[in-house]
């Protein structure tokens, strides 16, 4: 029998019996649609914490922690390493920063590094550039924001008390310099974390580049940023008027950057090899890709006992089919047809219900992931009243080829494996008794 005959046989079994047929599909589609949109969930979940990590982190970053601090030597030599793009020494001030402007004025963290290692590796800036000269800065994206007079204060607390009465707050961004910072000279002195107020003399520096937007919209950045050559000034400096030690005014932190992020474990390995205690973020992906390869599978297993729910009905169809077409089974192996080939066309219209109900299942899934998708933020504003969920990416379903290619085999599969026993069943049926039957 050729293959279009075989097609025939089976579609001529599927006309016949149309609403039987469509109910079955129904169910397989319903089974293999919850298993893809449960799973869904576990790879959505996965995505938005995914995310929300490498959006706070650099991937390529290698933090260096304890309270050994690296001498210029080992910098050197992890700089030497394969791969290594650059070592970052940041030098944070035990101390509050001051700056003053006009009639305006604002308190921050002064942070020192090497200005081409510091340029290497945040690259572009919002506005201006990285400091050549030894008197110039560079200064958070919120800078200008929280330059404030004594009038803007006082319309920020009335302003505050406003938000408040209605649940909410208010985060000053109407207010602070409107203009550009860039090339504007500010008085700048520190004030040392030692319980007292005593304040250095005020030193100018120049602005003359402004960080990027932080990746959250709630963090304010108005850091200031200068070359560690700094140090030595505000040593002398904050020696003089607090009396602190240069080792409690300066802390040191170490971060090593790889050029790729495929070649963070590589070198995290290395390190570790010669004794450095060394932390990275693709640790952390790490564990957490573990969790959720568990809990995805989980969810898969889940998912399957509806498909194997919907291959009852699948096995029923199939069983009935046998019986009602005892005769024409009969009349086939009359004319010579083979055990294998009634056993196959039997295999194919389980398996051509297990195709169109995955197929189905498949366009659904992805409808109630993009309207979960996209109705979720809108829930998740309605419930909390916070603005910020509805501009917020949040991926609560995501449905990848891999988990479509998964639930087809399951589906498919089952479907195959439902049409097995009646197939074989009519591969048993008696020539003569299938002849006499009645039309």
């Amino acid at each position: 029998m050729l293959f279009k005959d075989q097609l025939d046989f089976v579609t001529q079994h599927i006309k016949k019996n149309k609403l039987r047929v469509f109910m079955t599909i129904l169910a397989a589609t319903m089974g293999c649609a919850f298993l893809i949109v449960l799973a869904s969930v576990g790879f959505g979940l996965q995505e938005s914490l995914r995310n929300e990590i490498l959006s706070n982190e650099t991937v390529t970053k290698i933090q260096v922690y304890g309270d050994k601090q690296l001498t210029e030597e080992q910098v050197q030599e992890i700089k030497k390493m394969e791969h290594v793009e650059t070592v970052l020494e940041t030098i944070s001030v035990n101390a509050t920063a001051q700056s003053f402007f006009e009639d305006r004025d604002t308190t921050s963290n002064l942070i020192l590094s090497d200005m081409q290692d510091f340029e290497q590796v945040n690259g572009k800036l919002a506005k201006g550039r990285y400091p050549t000269e030894s008197n110039e800065i560079v200064v958070g994206y919120h800078f200008a924001q929280t330059l404030l007079n004594e009038r803007e204060r006082d319309v920020i607390a009335e302003k505050n008390k406003k938000a408040e009465a209605e649940g909410t707050y208010y985060d000053g961004s109407e207010e602070g310099y409107k203009e550009s910072l860039i090339g504007k000279n500010i008085d700048l002195s520190l004030v040392p974390h030692t319980g007292t107020n005593d304040e250095t003399q005020k030193m100018s520096y120049t602005i003359v580049g402004v960080m990027e937007k932080p990746s959250y919209d709630w963090m304010v950045d108005n850091a200031i940023h200068m070359d560690k050559e700094q140090k030595a000034v505000w040593v002398e400096n904050l020696s003089t008027d607090s009396n602190m030690a240069e080792d409690e005014l300066f802390y040191s932190e170490f971060n090593i950057y790889a050029d790729t992020l495929e070649n963070v474990k590589p070198i995290l390995e290395k390190l570790k090899d010669k004794g450095y205690s060394v932390y990275s973020v693709t640790e952390q992906l790490d564990q957490m890709n573990v969790f959720f390869l568990v809990l995805k599978i989980g969810l898969i297993f889940v998912g399957t006992i509806a498909v194997l729910i919907a291959s009852i009905g699948i096995f029923n169809t199939m069983t009935m089919a046998v019986t009602e077409r005892t005769r024409e089974i009969g009349v086939l192996k009359a004319i010579g047809a083979s055990p294998k080939l009634i056993q196959r066309l039997f295999l194919m219209e389980s398996t051509f219900i297990g195709i169109f109900g995955t197929l189905i299942a498949v366009v659904i899934s992805y409808a109630i992931s993009f309207a979960a998708n996209a109705a979720l933020p809108l829930i998740l504003k309605a419930a909390t009243g916070e603005e910020a969920f509805a501009t917020n990416d949040i991926t609560f379903s995501l449905i990848p080829w891999q988990l479509v290619i998964i639930a087809a085999a399951i589906s498919i599969g089952v479907a195959m494996i439902s049409g097995y026993r009646p197939a074989r069943k009519a591969t048993k049926i008696d020539v003569i008794q299938a002849l006499r039957q009645e039309l």
